[in-house]
């Protein structure tokens, strides 16, 4: 299974975060990406915490026959034709297409690391992807999606958007 996190907390071209969530996967499709399945979209914040708009987060999974490298450069490209600008770190931004986990291989290398090594600790990448893998266990830390859902940092923020809209 290969899954790819999108998120967004600036408007962009195309109008919202959420309605650029949901032309970036319209972006994926048209790149020898096929969607699998797809969480909702989940409103968090930020990590690490600070005063920007909350974003706009959801997870898909996926098939393709790009390597991760070249999945990896696809999801940049589209990123770049959607404005996205690369500032500093964790800086809002209108759109970010992450490779989480591409099938069970394990890469280190410096253009490319997968599984993404952030994601353990992010809810914002591991409570949308239970809507679409629940069963996953992570290839290097051999635990299971849940488990590492019980052991995130108690301080992050994550509601699904139907929720909070009520």
């Amino acid at each position: 299974m290969i899954f790819v996190a999108l998120g967004a907390n600036l408007p962009s071209q195309f109008g919202s975060p959420f309605e650029t969530l949901h032309a970036a996967k319209k972006a994926m499709q048209r790149r020898e990406i096929t969607i699998i399945a797809e969480s909702q979209t989940w409103l968090t914040a930020p990590v690490p915490v600070s005063d920007q708009p909350w974003y706009h987060n959801e997870v898909v999974r996926i098939e393709t026959a790009l390597s991760p490298y070249e999945l990896l450069e696809v999801l940049q490209e589209i990123e770049e034709e959607f404005g996205r600008v690369r500032t500093v770190r964790n800086a809002p931004r209108v759109l970010d297409l992450d490779l989480i986990a591409y099938d069970r291989e394990i890469l280190n290398k410096p253009a490319l690391i997968v599984p993404h090594p952030r994601m353990h600790k992010r809810a914002f990448v591991l409570l949308p992807m239970r809507e679409v893998a629940e069963n996953w266990e992570h290839p290097v830390m051999g635990v299971s999606l849940n488990d590492l859902i019980m052991n995130l940092p108690q301080d992050q923020q994550a509601v699904p958007m139907e929720e909070a809209a009520v």
